[in-house]
């Protein structure tokens, strides 16, 4: 009987080898596709089967969620939350909060939530690493002034055209202010200047977006509110909801917002919520 081939062991051991190391690298680049996709887990399309995981900052301030409790279902988006998830088939008691950073929600890569909001303007470059809905609220502008400022109690056209408002260079309310009330405005060169020329009385108010005016008021300014906000016209930055990239979601929620959008839902929410609670009226 001829010798065996030295050869034979080694070769058969080496294409074992090197079809279970091909193997595990197909398994891990799914895997990894997977994580890419949302890293869902459940049969639903999301990260925990029957349950929506919703994330949003920490900490969520007014008017968009209360007392930074997300669960209570109080304030905006902690409301359009709930809704839109009453509208996806899930109960309150299906949804979960988790907690997360503006930055690290928009950057590329797995997430360990299925929606997140915390007032995300929706743009081509932010679509790119991840999926964004159809709007859920589309900014206004808005007047901030202080208790010492004689612009204070102004909540008309008629009475605000009358004071000296200020408004930050580049921004679209420069244009509202002219549109609206039919004045031009002073123009600063940011909104700090503004908000300093709003302390020494240089000027009577402060034009500018809604969630900028709300943040104004209450971080920058001791005694500041936000007196009055302007009719919409639909021309201010939109938000939507962030979904991990390729989201089997995406489809869902949109069709959940076109709904509550249809039904007069959301019109009613940001009354609620970004009006009569805040106690802030639409000019008239």
């Amino acid at each position: 009987m001829p010798p065996r081939p030295q050869h034979e062991g080694p070769t058969v051991t080496r294409s074992f080898r090197l079809s279970l190391a091909l193997a595990t690298t197909v398994v891990a680049a799914l895997a990894l596709t997977a994580c890419s996709a949302g890293g869902s887990t459940g049969s639903d399309g999301t990260v925990t089967d029957g349950k929506l995981t919703i994330a949003t900052g920490q900490p969520a301030y007014s008017p968009w969620v209360e007392d930074n409790k997300p669960q209570s279902g109080k304030g905006f988006e902690s409301a359009v939350a709930y809704a839109v998830a009453k509208q996806m088939g899930y109960a309150k008691s299906d949804v979960v909060w988790k907690r997360s950073t503006f930055d690290s929600a928009v950057a590329p890569g797995p997430k360990d939530w299925d929606l997140n909001l915390q007032q995300f303007s929706i743009s081509s470059q932010r679509k790119k690493a991840v999926d964004m809905s159809s709007p859920y609220y589309t900014t206004t502008q808005a007047v901030v002034t202080t208790a010492k400022s004689k612009a204070k109690d102004d909540t008309t056209v008629a009475a605000l055209k009358q004071d000296t408002i200020g408004v930050a260079a580049g921004s679209t309310s420069i244009a509202s202010v002219k549109q609206v009330l039919g004045v031009t405005p002073q123009v600063f060169n940011s909104n700090d200047d503004a908000v300093l020329a709003l302390k020494s009385g240089q000027i009577d108010a402060i034009v500018t977006d809604l969630p900028t005016a709300f943040t104004m008021s209450g971080a920058q300014l001791d005694d500041g509110a936000v007196s009055a906000q302007f009719p919409a016209d639909g021309k201010g930055d939109q938000f939507g909801f962030v979904l991990p990239k390729d989201s089997a979601l995406t489809a869902k929620v949109d069709k959940a917002l076109k709904a509550l959008d249809d039904d007069g839902t959301l019109a009613a929410l940001q009354k609620q919520w970004l009006s009569s609670a805040t106690n802030t009226p639409v000019l008239k």
